[in-house]
């Protein structure tokens, strides 16, 4: 009898422990190198290959193998959305005329030292003029209108120097578009590196970015009412600031200048062209971040990401996430254990998964991961 109470405290107390159970750690410590997705060109790449003497060709059919460099004449324009879904603009500057619709109508002229304003009402974008000191002139609304100046003006808090801005209602809100030529005009404003490293490294982001634009340019976004934003999620378009940069922004209008025309290619098609800052030595296949290959899109070396000298902040980096911002991440009460699941060929994490003191279990892809933690890159490791 007495054997058998035992057996049975046993198995009750077997049955009230849990069946997993792990210290919870404060904090987690990631540590890793490189800064963006890791696809296509490396920025720091392309300042090392300068630094040594390449060329923007050379750099470029590095880090895009298989590709060449097109010269054929691009005269295409541009629409670049640099205000989503908004429901006030102002536009300030010099010899401004307003189209009420595209630019085939008679413009009305207005006046110098005006304020030109736009609201949506209703489903029409009503503008009005305003002068210091002067009754404010109410105009007829439309669904459409276009801005053509001489000289600068400021839209959207964007410095505007080349090109239109077309102000239309897009399902009930403003889209706001600068319209400009794709092979300069829109290059100016790019701001993606800085003007000051070597020529070649800025003449390949040119070239780059102009490809980007390219490939881009045969689809109009109904969300937008454009073809690109002026986002990073495209790429960085802050008109005229980025030439205007005191000393170097000549540098960069100089470097767009000298690569007219010219483009990335691949079978005769602009490539899909892809930048990052740096990586974690080597750079990524784009099928193992997006799920799509592309023959120039593959692995190869970028030692110079690695270099403390040329890359003193994202050469290498830490990171310290505590305790209930891990959680949160995953969606668990706690978090008592964290592994990385899958890496891709280059060594970057692919998934991530976390286990919580009741040995309930996560998993996060690494672009999830990055973004709800601010995570540099996917090279990187877990320590506790």
């Amino acid at each position: 009898m007495k054997k058998f109470i035992a057996l049975l405290t046993a198995l009750l107390l077997l049955a009230i422990t849990p069946a997993w159970a792990a210290p919870v750690p404060a904090r987690f410590i990631i540590t890793g190198s490189g800064f963006g997705h890791g696809v296509g060109l490396s920025q720091i790449g392309a300042k090392g290959l300068a630094l040594e003497g390449k060329s923007a060709s050379d750099i470029l059919g590095y880090y895009f193998p298989g590709t060449t460099i097109d010269t054929t004449p691009i005269t295409q324009d541009i629409r670049v959305n640099i205000a989503h879904q908004s429901t006030y603009q102002a536009i300030t500057g010099m010899n401004i005329q307003l189209f009420k619709g595209d630019l085939t109508t008679i413009p009305t002229p207005i006046p110098a030292g005006a304020t030109l304003k736009f609201a949506v009402v209703g489903k029409v974008i009503s503008p009005t003029i305003t002068i210091k000191g002067a009754p404010t002139q109410i105009l007829a609304p439309s669904s459409l209108f276009t801005v053509k100046w001489d000289g600068i003006v400021k839209v959207a808090g964007i410095l505007l120097k080349y090109g239109s801005v077309a102000l239309k209602v897009v399902a009930g809100k403003m889209e706001v578009t600068a319209t400009m030529k794709l092979d300069t005009e829109y290059i100016y404003g790019i701001s993606e590196m800085s003007s000051a490293w070597p020529t070649a490294a800025i003449q390949s982001q040119a070239i780059a970015s102009r490809t980007y634009g390219l490939s881009r340019i045969n689809s109009i976004r109904k969300e937008c009412d454009c073809n690109v934003y002026n986002t990073i999620y495209d790429q960085n378009y802050v008109g005229y600031s980025k030439e205007s940069e005191p000393t170097i922004g000549a540098l960069w209008k100089a470097a767009v200048d000298a690569t007219t025309g010219m483009s990335i290619a691949y079978n005769g098609a602009p490539i899909n062209v892809y930048f990052f800052s740096s990586s974690g030595g080597t750079t990524q296949r784009s099928e193992d971040v997006w799920g799509t290959a592309f023959p120039y899109l593959t692995n190869v070396p970028d030692p110079y990401s690695l270099d403390l000298v040329l890359n003193p902040t994202y050469s290498h980096w830490q990171r310290v996430i505590n305790q209930s911002d891990m959680s949160a991440a995953f969606g668990l009460p706690d978090i008592a254990m964290l592994s990385i699941d899958t890496k891709s060929v280059t060594n970057s994490a692919l998934s991530i998964s976390a286990t919580s003191s009741s040995g309930v279990k996560a998993t996060l892809p690494v672009g999830t991961f990055k973004t709800k933690l601010k995570i540099p890159s996917s090279w990187f490791q877990i320590n506790y």
